[in-house]
């Protein structure tokens, strides 16, 4: 299905009530297409088998996250189908992206990183077998550093495929993670925030279809897609709460080489290739910034 009639047509069939509401298609999944019903309700259509057995297995995570987070998370349910969908309230805010970031004052900055290290530390002390036995299974791999050298570098300029062959290195010589794998969200990124703007106020986290068991320090490396300031407040705040030591060149490291991953995946996909190098530069400027 991809006509929002269609998925109209499909949500009424199942909930006559919402009949004169205002249906919107978000586009900004992957996966799943979405739609927001009313600004209130947000329903997910799987693409596939395996965007599919995703959403299920985010609803069963999310019933044993939920009472566990002080974080707000979706609380989502399942219609069956045919054909499946699922549908939840919607948490009320926006993506939070760099330069809505650096526009937010020092208490707003420090307060949502706090809340994030919580949040981290919160699911970190989730008991693996509880989460195994609800689906949970190792995060989705990386592309390998030989796929990375013959697919990604080609298509940087010559500076940047200097600095991507120094983070292939690094993450070649990387020791194993020193905290091993532990159950996380993996997706920290401001497009799967709910962000208050108007209250400078993080309101909720959302998609955890990525989540599962992966190295400790690779949790840190998706709000560097925000900001690296952001990443170092909730590494502090995260070590206060823990008391675990976190390695940040690691973390630089494991973002450099998550960012030349994703070009490697789409460098012969036009529609995403140039926004993949592009991110790749963001990077390399971050970091030679900080």
């Amino acid at each position: 299905m991809t006509d929002i009639n269609t998925y109209k047509e499909t949500i009424l069939s199942v909930f006559p009530q919402l009949k004169g509401a205002q249906f919107k298609p978000l586009t900004m999944g992957w996966h799943s297409t979405a739609v927001d019903v009313d600004d209130r309700l947000i329903f997910k259509f799987p693409k596939h088998q395996v965007a599919k057995r995703a959403l299920l297995k985010e609803a069963r995570l999310l019933e044993v996250i939920r009472p566990v987070v002080s974080m707000t998370v979706p609380n989502i349910e399942i219609h069956e189908g045919p054909p499946t969908f699922s549908y939840h309230r919607k948490l009320k805010g926006d993506h939070l992206l760099r330069v809505e970031y650096e526009g937010l004052s020092e208490a707003t900055r420090q307060r949502m990183a706090a809340e994030l290290a919580r949040f981290y530390a919160q699911l970190h002390e989730l008991d693996a077998q509880s989460m195994a036995n609800a689906g949970a299974e190792a995060i989705e791999a990386w592309q390998t550093p030989d796929a990375i050298r013959a697919i990604a570098l080609p298509a940087l300029t010559p500076a940047l495929r200097s600095y991507a062959e120094a983070i292939v290195e690094a993450f070649e010589n990387l020791p194993d993670d020193p905290y091993g794998t532990t159950f996380g969200f993996f997706d920290g990124h401001g497009w799967n925030m709910a962000f208050d703007h108007a209250q400078e106020q993080l309101t909720g986290i959302y998609d955890f279809g990525d989540s599962g068991f992966g190295p400790l320090h690779q949790e840190f490396i998706y709000s560097n897609f925000i900001s690296h300031d952001l990443t170092e407040r909730i590494v502090t705040e995260y070590e206060a709460l823990t008391g675990r030591c976190i390695d940040r060149r690691r973390i630089d490291i494991l973002t450099g080489q998550h960012r030349l991953s994703e070009l490697a995946e789409l460098a012969n996909d036009p529609e995403h290739v140039g926004s993949m190098v592009q991110y790749v530069e963001n990077w390399a400027h971050a970091t030679c910034r900080s």
